[in-house]
């Protein structure tokens, strides 16, 4: 090895006192690289670092597969994965489809618990915006709706306890479908937004439903209304989800299954049946009004200008109308 560390070649080795090779920590090899004007290096380490940590924020992990929503089933546990990691999990028809399909065979398991969560950088940043602009068809909005209730009904009506398990990005739809489970979950990383208001839409899923019976009408509105990004413990303590996970999240979500597990789960899914039974009306109806509501205002100036805003990368300039 040549003089400081450097082979006779001039690219450093890192070695210990003992002779053997040791793997450097990823900020070092950062700060290496900037010192030697290596932009690939640095670049290379930024995304392998970052894909390991979002690696270990995911509940499940998947090396490959074509399937926008993918279910493992492990005992009386069944885990479903959004899929999309290269658009954080956005959700367009394929995938409501493909998750509706996937969701009614999970309550017809034998499986008691289920774990909703994402794969990579996030949980879900909501509905799919380019892939609606890619299909101007106004006739399959209607379909698309009628996918995403009754997707939001077997979520939450499932004779199962269901975990939303969230990290990173949460938003729109994919806000509404994570409070559909019976117990949120999130990481600390996790941000959280009903953000509809940003192009002039209305929450659906149930987002008026689940925000109104979480945290009042009141509070709903404001949520609603203002759009703004949440941190995670905001989220807790104004009653949005119900508990934040600091640290090694993965293995909470599973201490919480194990858990559940051991306690007389056919009882505490009776409640929740019960309690569907009385609440279930209510949603249905808020379902049709969002879907509504939802026509209704894809059809005016503003939401037309939030998309184009949405698209330039700007802030929209509303005019009410």
């Amino acid at each position: 090895m040549g003089e400081g560390g450097k082979s006779p070649s001039g690219q450093t080795d890192f070695i210990r006192m003992d002779g053997k090779q040791k793997i450097p920590h990823p900020f070092l090899l950062f700060i290496f690289g900037i010192f030697h004007k290596k932009k690939d290096l640095c670049k290379s380490i930024c995304k392998c670092y970052s894909e390991q940590v979002y690696k270990e924020r995911c509940v499940m992990t998947v090396s490959s597969s074509t399937d926008s929503v993918v279910v493992k089933y492990e005992g009386r546990l069944a885990t479903i994965m959004l899929n999309r990691p290269e658009v954080l999990n956005a959700l367009d028809e394929r995938t409501l489809q493909e998750l509706l399909v996937k969701l009614k065979k999970v309550a017809e398991s034998s499986c008691d618990v289920v774990v909703l969560c994402g794969n990579g950088r996030g949980f879900s940043a909501g509905g799919d915006i380019k892939s609606m602009l890619s299909n101007p068809d106004s006739s399959q909005f209607p379909v698309i709706m009628d996918t995403i209730s009754e997707v939001v009904t077997t979520l939450y009506s499932m004779p199962k306890l269901v975990i939303s398990a969230i990290h990173g990005p949460t938003a729109g739809l994919g806000l509404s479908l994570a409070l559909a489970a019976d117990y949120v979950m999130a990481d600390i990383s996790s941000i959280i937004a009903m953000n509809f208001i940003g192009i002039a839409l209305i929450p659906d899923g149930g987002g008026h439903f689940f925000l109104q019976n979480r945290v009042g009408e009141g509070s709903a509105k404001q949520i609603i209304w203002e759009g703004r990004k949440m941190k995670a413990q905001e989220a807790l303590e104004i009653g949005v989800i119900d508990e934040v996970i600091e640290q090694d999240f993965p293995q909470a979500v599973k201490r919480r299954v194990e858990e559940w597990l051991q306690k007389p789960v056919k009882a505490m899914i009776e409640t929740k049946q019960i309690l569907c039974a009385v609440n279930r009306p209510s949603l249905v109806k808020v379902l049709e009004l969002e879907k509504e509501g939802q026509f209704k205002m894809r059809a005016t100036g503003d939401h037309a200008e939030g998309v184009q805003a949405f698209l330039e990368k700007r802030s929209p300039l509303f005019k009410g109308k």
